[in-house]
């Protein structure tokens, strides 16, 4: 049936592309977004090209090992070039969890990943410096990437920082294979680097930062590795660390070397510290941080056995900024070195303490008397829930 003159009929063909995406940003509803592609086949190129993140149906956005427990289909090379051909704007994409993913699978990379700038490989077992090279030479736009736990070594790393020195997340933990060496590399041609983790990376000892740690290194988690006291002072260089997490440091040589946090000015930005089973962490050490350190908010010194009374009585007198501590387990914390806690940190809120076997009842109710406004958990927290790659 025709219209009056004058009128013409149109279809969805003749609505330009910038009107069909207004539609498609509109939509509030997810579930809307998904369904949407199913109208027609120009839908269905609208909502491709507006999806910025993917993530397979076996990979897991939140870290949780018990998922590796499940059985996982084979990505293969196809099933990545048919889903990259097709979202042709992608800035994010996780593959974590993808345990069988060999290297040749990331080869589609090379022609279609100019726009990544996150990747996500947690726990691709089967990932290693050959599949890193593809993702250096197809991703120069790279702000993060997660490795954990892939086989990857100083080569890999090398040629990644080579590539994509626009990096500034860069997860290591658990890279078992990788050592000060690759450090060096990352830190010297990524100069925008933010956030850094080589947990449990038994050959890093920190000296790779040494001369190279940029101002823009933020969060560091090296949490079970063998740092010494040159690498802690490479660490702290930067002077921009406001995270830092040395836990479980067993392996320093000549003394603690954790001084070095709180000295020459370089730690006025730290906010989080963990030192957590520093078991060899001093009195003297925790003194010189405490000094040199006066914005700390979150200080973890659970497990700090070697920690006394003076010690104490130096976070008391110039932690005035911090609002939570730990300190599960400490076998050295007396009546007076609560005492001290008690007197001073006048802006604590939250204090996690279990096992203080030489701290009397009197003298926890004093303190709990004293400062009402402290609330004590009687727990013990391993992580920070802010951390990055979390």
């Amino acid at each position: 049936m025709e219209g009056p003159p004058g009128y013409y009929l149109t279809s969805i063909k003749d609505l330009p592309e910038d009107c069909l995406n207004f539609i498609f940003q509109r939509l509030e509803c997810n579930s809307d977004r998904e369904s949407f592609g199913l109208t027609c086949h120009r839908w269905l190129h609208i909502q491709n090209i507006n999806r910025l993140f993917l993530q397979f149906q076996c990979s897991f956005t939140q870290l949780d090992l018990s998922s590796l427990s499940q059985s996982n289909p084979t990505i293969s090379s196809f099933h990545l070039n048919r889903l990259l051909t097709r979202f042709q704007q992608l800035e994010s994409l996780s593959l974590s969890g993808c345990t069988e993913l060999p290297d040749s699978g990331l080869t589609p990379l090379q022609y279609y990943g100019s726009r990544l700038q996150k990747i996500f490989l947690d726990c691709c077992f089967r990932i290693t410096d050959e599949g890193l090279s593809l993702i250096a030479i197809g991703c120069p736009s790279l702000t993060l990437i997660s490795l954990y736990r892939c086989n990857i070594t100083d080569v890999g790393l090398q040629n990644l920082a080579e590539s994509c020195s626009g990096l500034k997340d860069v997860n290591l933990s658990y890279c078992v294979l990788i050592s000060d060496h690759g450090l060096r590399a990352l830190s010297q041609k990524c100069s925008q680097l933010r956030a850094v983790s080589v947990s449990f990376c038994k050959g890093v000892s920190g000296v790779g930062f040494r001369g190279c740690c940029s101002p823009t290194l933020a969060y560091l988690e090296a949490e079970s590795c063998k740092l010494e006291p040159e690498g802690i002072t490479a660490i702290v260089n930067g002077g921009g660390l406001e995270y830092l997490n040395v836990s479980n440091l067993r392996w320093c040589i000549a003394g603690d070397g954790l001084a070095a946090i709180g000295g020459a000015g370089l730690g006025t930005k730290l906010r989080v510290l963990n030192l957590r089973m520093c078991r060899s962490v001093s009195s003297e050490s925790v003194a010189a941080i405490a000094k040199g350190c006066p914005f700390l908010q979150d200080w973890n010194l659970s497990i700090c056995h070697e920690v006394k009374i003076p010690g104490w009585k130096a976070v008391g007198e110039n932690c005035n900024s911090l609002e939570i501590i730990h300190l599960n387990r400490c076998r050295n914390l007396c009546d007076r070195g609560l005492q001290a806690l008690r007197d001073g940190c006048r802006r604590l809120r939250t204090m996690y303490i279990t096992g203080y076997y030489q701290v009397s009842v009197p003298a926890m109710e004093m303190f709990k008397w004293s400062r009402s406004d402290v609330q004590i958990k009687e727990e013990e927290i391993t992580t920070v829930p802010n951390w990055p790659f979390r």
